[in-house]
């Protein structure tokens, strides 16, 4: 250890071999890796190296694709870390879903930073408190940043008309609210090894055919040629 300073009356730090993080976002243009695939491959590398003697930084991962993958990712990842590779990890996450696992996980526990909301503004207190924060402020964040009012006024109307969609939250918070159990290793294998619908498949299966005119039909069959040639289907 360094002997880097503390801020804290005490801390009873033991000895560590490795400490890692998967912190920030940033694209890897020159090797063609997208934001997600160089969170992922971040990710990776921590999943396959931490050991019970290890210090693991989380910072948001998973919010590079679409909302559930990244939920799911996320769950999976935290489980990883907590039951196989059983590190010492701050998991910073806006996914609420995930505070389910200090009830299904021994040695998890939530904490938030608080904040004091007034009006249409927000005071950071850089206060840790015990337990899962109870909202997030992304629309007062936003206001701070200087995001025009009319698109605040926008979001604000979206944001009230989806929380009153019947069992929108509901659904995605019973995901992780029954026992987690990994499926056997055999079934993840085999789930892994098969393969992903060609585009072209996809889109074909999607087609109305009676709905096409003589040249749209043409065109169609063009366009789906040309995309298999220019990304053609694995053998076998």
């Amino acid at each position: 250890h360094t002997g880097s300073f503390v801020p804290a009356r005490r801390a009873l730090l033991g000895p560590l071999d490795q400490i890692f993080t998967r912190i920030g976002a940033g694209d890897d243009l020159a090797s063609g890796r997208s934001t997600f695939l160089v969170e992922m491959s971040e990710a990776a590398y921590i999943l396959h190296h931490a050991t019970p003697a290890s210090l693991v930084l989380v910072d948001e991962i998973g919010r590079g694709t679409s909302t559930f993958d990244g939920l799911a990712l996320a769950h999976a990842i935290a489980r990883h870390l907590l039951e196989k590779n059983r590190c010492a990890c701050l998991f910073a996450t806006h996914y609420f879903e995930l505070t389910h696992l200090e009830r299904e996980v021994a040695g998890v526990a939530n904490v938030h930073l608080d904040a004091v909301e007034h009006r249409d503004r927000i005071v950071f207190l850089h206060a840790l408190e015990e337990g899962a924060a109870s909202r997030s402020y992304g629309l007062q964040v936003a206001a701070l940043a200087g995001i025009p009012r009319p698109v605040l006024r926008w979001a604000r109307e979206l944001l009230a008309r989806l929380e009153q969609q019947p069992g929108l939250r509901p659904a995605q918070d019973d995901l992780f609210q029954r026992e987690w159990k990994p499926l056997p290793e055999e079934e993840q294998e085999e789930n892994l090894r098969k393969p992903e619908p060609h585009p072209a498949m996809v889109r074909l299966a999607a087609l109305e055919p009676d709905r096409l005119t003589p040249r749209e039909a043409l065109e169609t069959l063009y366009a789906l040629v040309a995309q298999v040639q220019s990304n053609p289907p694995p053998e076998g």
